[in-house]
């Protein structure tokens, strides 16, 4: 079967790119293209037909790529047009009356790479994750899956422990015949290595799902402190009712923004007081809740009315908050020096002051906390899993010394290989295909 898709976004652009994949690559250059097949790899200027007519949909550039020299490593042909909605419309409409032809489901470009072995697992979340990306950190951290370093990390210690299970097995094999000392005492040695090495990747502090996903910041405070309005101000948006009248806000407001660089996930909370209703001490809850979760606080106070409850007590303290002292253009200079023994960053939202320092404070927690890991090995919560099973089956071959337990040992070893070959793909790994490639755009 061929597919096809819009790989480019839709609406009225100057350019769209049409992908065509598959075996009838070269039927549907013979029927929508005037003139001689183009030169492979070669960027050609043809009119571009309707099927079954002679009326020219558009010029633009042809691209033919034979396989297995392409992206899928199928047959490969891709249509540069003009981005009007009508040619894009006359585009596909022709490419669905071709026999053989569909259009492609989501991520099925990236899917049949990965099948004809072009990429690997990794590589393929690595470039969804770059399609995905929204701030630079995002982007160079795909570009780090997609190039390979992490697959080769995963891949040398699969074959170390294949090597120590095809040792093992020789032992099964062959019960009559004693293995050397020294073999024995090597399998031992890269199994422990192995599992070391996998231990202290998952001491991470789970960066790289961070970087992925967004790092979670609340805000937590008294009532009319100004939570909502910093929301707003770091949000560039009304996202939030900001209102004089305490306890406007009830729920969690959560916006998802690029902060100075850094994906951050922003909640702004229900003030923090003794509650006066059923729904309010609900919305504390889950602003105590969701203080719990965050890889960091913002604790906004406001000088004319400073008391903390026990939990916000317990949270300036914090090495992950920061304590933010707002409307400072309410009280004088000198009533400020009151709270310098709590070290607050002082702003005033409503003057736009010192708001530059905040983002700067919150930028430098993060990348002091949470990047002091200079190689980024786990992206995704599926990756840890396995690792985490790996080490698991790895403490359990090394508890079994007795040579009467060499047939359990190997099973053991040998699904803590096979929980290896699943992140980057090399065994069976039908189960997470759909869920991987179904985030994917159309035409990736």
């Amino acid at each position: 079967m061929t597919i096809y898709a819009l790989s480019t976004g839709s609406g009225l652009s100057g350019l769209a790119v049409v992908r065509v994949s598959g075996s009838d690559c070269k039927a549907v250059i013979e029927l929508m293209i005037e003139g001689n097949m183009p030169k492979p790899r070669m960027a050609t200027l043809k009119k571009i037909k309707k099927v079954n007519t002679k009326e020219i949909i558009d010029e633009g550039i042809v691209i033919w790529f034979p396989g297995p020299q392409s992206y899928t490593g199928e047959d490969l042909l891709e249509f540069h047009v003009h981005g009007g909605r009508a040619i894009v419309k006359a585009l596909m409409d022709s490419l669905s009356i071709i026999q053989n032809c569909r259009m492609a489901e989501p991520g099925e470009f990236t899917k049949i790479a990965f099948q004809n072995q072009k990429i690997n697992l990794l590589q393929a979340e690595g470039i969804g994750d770059l399609i995905s990306s929204e701030t630079e950190i995002q982007r160079r951290q795909a570009i780090d899956v997609m190039s390979g370093y992490q697959g080769k990390k995963y891949e040398r210690w699969r074959k170390k422990l294949l090597k120590a299970l095809s040792n093992i097995e020789a032992k099964i094999d062959f019960p009559d015949e004693d293995l050397p000392k020294e073999i024995l005492s090597d399998i031992k040695t890269i199994t422990t290595d192995v599992k070391n090495e996998i231990m202290k990747v998952l001491e991470d502090q789970k960066v790289g799902e961070r970087i992925r996903e967004g790092f979670k910041i609340s805000i937590l405070g008294p009532t009319n402190a100004g939570k909502s309005s910093l929301l707003n101000y770091l949000s560039r948006r009304e996202v939030a009712i900001v209102s004089e009248i305490a306890g406007t806000t009830r729920d969690v407001i959560e916006t998802y923004l690029n902060l100075d660089g850094y994906p951050v996930i922003l909640s702004d909370t229900a003030g923090i007081r003794e509650a006066k209703d059923d729904i309010e001490r609900r919305g504390i809850k889950l602003a105590l809740k969701k203080s719990e979760n965050a890889d960091l606080n913002i604790v906004v106070i406001e000088p004319k009315s400073v008391h903390f409850t026990g939990v916000l007590k317990s949270l300036i303290n914090s090495d992950s908050t920061v304590l933010v002292l707002n409307k400072s253009d309410l009280v004088s200079t000198k009533d400020l020096e009151n709270f310098k023994n709590l070290n607050p960053i002082i702003i005033s939202i409503k003057e736009e002051k010192n708001l530059d320092k905040l983002i700067s404070e919150i930028r430098n927690r993060l990348k002091h906390k949470f990047m002091s890991t200079a190689d980024t090995i786990i992206t995704r919560e599926r990756h840890r899993q396995h690792l985490i099973q790996c080490i698991n089956y790895l403490g359990s071959f090394e508890n079994k010394n007795d040579t009467k337990d060499f047939d359990k040992a190997a099973e053991d070893l040998r699904l803590a290989t096979r929980q290896l070959g699943m992140i980057v793909g090399n065994i069976d790994v039908e189960e997470v295909l759909g869920s991987i490639f179904n985030d994917f755009c159309i035409g990736k």
